[in-house]
This record gives structure tokens, C-alpha cells and sequence, in this order.
């Protein structure tokens, strides 16, 4: 952990440590200036920001909205070293409580728990680059509303337009992670089902596999990975399906996980998971994790974000409409 703090044991815990420090311990200000680079880039599915007072303003509206949320931290996969810099990908488990006024419309009082995944690229103790996850379909559902119908009320009161790869901006990472094999397996798993070769479920998923998709769904077995994964292809059957970043990672005491940061953009030219094609043009921000048994894929976390997709699709129809 050169060029890191030394109360960090390890690069986990620096993750683990700080994000704790920040939103449950109210670590703002002096604390977010020690943790995010000055420019640091923040990529979310609803868009992008730039800067540690970005961020700063964003905790804070955050935790005005759900003022009690506690951050469990599942699991860190991570990469890289203290030269270089090192990529985590951190999945985290959220409790809140809709008490205030905010982003997500009028306080509802509704308990909610959400997950969502961070990568994030650190060194000499500074987050820089960031790729941001939270299931919003979770959230929303939760609080009682339709995904759908939450995106078309952001639409139609003037949102900001999701993300697309021609906001991105360069940052300082530059990576694409390691050349560990359980990274490799997994790279191999989406690509194939991505190509439409869905009988790798059967080939390369434990039986019994335990199974985490959007909206906070949880599932068991090959017909529900074939049915999220068939479903999202098949709404964009020529969008290009892109690896941007692939970990495999092998420590004491857990089984050998991976973590895949990746991307479908094209067109909604196909009937799936997102109601009949729109001819939209979409761009879908994914990060998944996976652990392996002696039985194949055992776990699976997979994450996006569907009110930014609903929101692609319904500016898209809106626009072509009458």
C-alpha cells in the first residue's frame, strides 16, 4: 500500500474504510478532499461529473434524501498495484430510509435496500476515475413506482440525458485490468452469450447457481440467467456488446471471483426486456461479479441500470411521436 495511509491494511480495506468514513460517518468536506482527486471523474448511467466538489455536492443531497443509509461492503475485486494504481471493483449493499425530499421525488418514508457497484481507480490515496452503478430499478420499485413509468416523469420534467460514450472524458486510468484466468472465464461466458450462444448456460453455470439481476431480483438456476441474459440481448439483438475492463482475482479464505465492467450501445430494435422496439438509439452501462465452485458459475451479480435505459427509449419515442 506505498503511497497510501498506513492505517490501510490492504487496498480493500482503504475501499471499505472510506467509503464508511464518508457517508455513514458524515466524513465531507476536509475528508472528501483527502479521498477524490480535484478533477475526479464520476460515470454514472444517469450521466457524468467532474470534480471533488461534484461529488461532495452530490453526497450530500444523497444523504439529505435517505439520511440514515448504512453501506455494507460485500465484496472488493480488485487489481493493479501502487505504481501503476489500483482498480476496484466494490459491491456494496445499501439500507435507507426515504426521509427526505430529493432526486427520487417527494419523501415516501418507504425502507429500501439497493445495491449497486463502484469501480474505482485509486493511488497515492486519491479516487480519480470512477464507473458508478446503483440499481435504480430497486429503488424506484421499492417506493412503489414502475421504472418505466418513474424514467417517462424524469422525461417529461426535463432530466438530463443519460450517459453515453460521447460525454465520456479521459481520465488517468488507462487500464483493462489483469490476464487472471477466472477473469478470462467469465469474459468468455458474456461474450458467448452476447453472440447468442445461450447454451453456455448449462455448459458453464453450477446448477443451483445463486443469481442477483436489476430491480433487485433474485433468482436460482439456468432459466433465470437465460432469461435475464436472453431478455437483455434480445431487446438490442446488433447493439455492440463491449469488455471494457475484466479482473480475476484469488485470495485466502473465498472462491475465485471476477469482475467485468462492460457496455451494449445500438439500437432498441428488438422485442426483450424492454417492451416492443422503439427504434431507439441506447447505450447500457453494466458491471457484473461472479464466484466459481467446482461446479462452474456459482454466484452472479449482475448490474444496470433500467430507468436510464427507460429514459433513452421514452426521449426516443416522445421525440418521434405525432
Amino acid at each position: 500500500m506505498r503511497g497510501f495511509d498506513n492505517r490501510w491494511k490492504d487496498f480493500p480495506d482503504y475501499i471499505l474504510g472510506i467509503t464508511k468514513e464518508i457517508w455513514e460517518d458524515r466524513g465531507l468536506g476536509a475528508r472528501m478532499r483527502d479521498y477524490y482527486a480535484p478533477e475526479v471523474i464520476v460515470r454514472m448511467p444517469g450521466g457524468i461529473s467532474t470534480g471533488e466538489p461534484a461529488s461532495t455536492a452530490a453526497t450530500m443531497s444523497s444523504l439529505v434524501e435517505f439520511p440514515d443509509r448504512e453501506l455494507l461492503g460485500e465484496d472488493v475485486i480488485w487489481s493493479g498495484d501502487a505504481e501503476a494504481g489500483m482498480l476496484s471493483s466494490h459491491r456494496i449493499i445499501s439500507t435507507v430510509t426515504h426521509a427526505g425530499d430529493g432526486a427520487f421525488g417527494p419523501a415516501t418514508g418507504r425502507k429500501i435496500t439497493y445495491r449497486a457497484i463502484a469501480d474505482c481507480y485509486a493511488k497515492d490515496n486519491q479516487i480519480s476515475d470512477e464507473w458508478l452503478i446503483r440499481d435504480n430499478g430497486a429503488v424506484v420499485r421499492q417506493m412503489g413506482y414502475d421504472p418505466k413509468d418513474w424514467a417517462r416523469a424524469k422525461v417529461e420534467g426535463g432530466a438530463g440525458a443519460p450517459f453515453t460514450p460521447a460525454m465520456d472524458i479521459d481520465g488517468p486510468y488507462t487500464g483493462r485490468g489483469n490476464d487472471n484466468a477466472w477473469g478470462q472465464a467469465y469474459a468468455d461466458i458474456l461474450n458467448r452469450m452476447m453472440s447468442a450462444e445461450f447454451s453456455i448456460i448449462p455448459q458453464q453455470y453450477d446448477r443451483a447457481c445463486h443469481l442477483e439481476y436489476p430491480s433487485g431480483r433474485s433468482a436460482h438456476g439456468w432459466a433465470a440467467a437465460d432469461a435475464f441474459w436472453l431478455g437483455l440481448r434480445a431487446a438490442f439483438p446488433s447493439a455492440k456488446f463491449e469488455i471494457h475492463h475484466q479482473i480475476g482475482l484469488e485470495e485466502a479464505l473465498l472462491p475465485p471471483r471476477a469482475a467485468i465492467r462492460w457496455s451494449l450501445t445500438g439500437t432498441h430494435s428488438g422485442w426483450g426486456s424492454f417492451g416492443a422496439p422503439s427504434g431507439a438509439e441506447v447505450h447500457v452501462m453494466g458491471i457484473c461479479h461472479a464466484e466459481f465452485g467446482p461446479r462452474g458459475l456459482r454466484r452472479e451479480w449482475a448490474l444496470l441500470d433500467e430507468t436510464a435505459i427507460w429514459m433513452q427509449i421514452i426521449a426516443h419515442t416522445g421525440a418521434h411521436s405525432g
